[in-house]
C-alpha cells in the first residue's frame, strides 16, 4: 500500500527556512526522511548517527538531526534521517503521531488520531 502525503518541513529555529515536501508513509519506520541536500539547504544539522535496519535487515548508519514538521496548522519538533542517495522521502510514525495523525489502511489516507491519555 502506498500513500504520499504533502507537508513542510523546516528549521525550527528559523521557521522561514522551510520546504514542501510530498512524503511516502511508511508505517514500519520508526523516523522520518528527509534527503540531506533538503535539510543542509534549510540549516537543519546532524545532532548524533543512528543505526537503522532495513527491511531485509540490512544495517545502515545515518545522520539524524532535529526538523519542524508541519500539517494543516499544527507543527511539531522531531527527529529526522538525513537521507543519501537512493534512500526515499519518508514519514515515520514518530512524526505521524506527534502530528495527531494515523494512517487508514482502508482509504489509504492519513486522518486525524483519536488522542488519548
Amino acid at each position: 500500500m502506498v500513500t504520499d502525503v504533502a507537508m513542510k518541513v523546516s528549521n525550527p529555529k528559523d521557521p522561514s527556512l522551510a520546504r514542501q515536501l510530498i512524503f511516502l508513509v511508511d508505517s514500519g519506520a520508526i523516523y522520518s526522511v528527509v534527503p540531506r541536500r533538503i535539510l543542509t539547504e534549510i540549516g537543519v544539522v546532524p545532532d548524533s548517527v543512528e543505526w537503522f535496519s532495513l527491511a531485509d535487515l540490512t544495517q545502515i548508519e545515518r545522520d539524524v538531526g532535529q526538523a519542524a514538521f508541519t500539517h494543516r496548522g499544527r507543527t511539531r519538533v522531531l527527529p529526522v534521517m538525513f537521507g543519501e542517495e537512493g534512500d526515499a522521502t519518508l514519514l515515520g510514525v514518530m512524526t505521524l503521531e506527534a502530528l495527531g495523525l494515523v494512517l487508514d489502511p482502508v482509504r489509504r489516507e492519513i486522518r486525524p488520531m483519536a488522542m488519548r491519555l
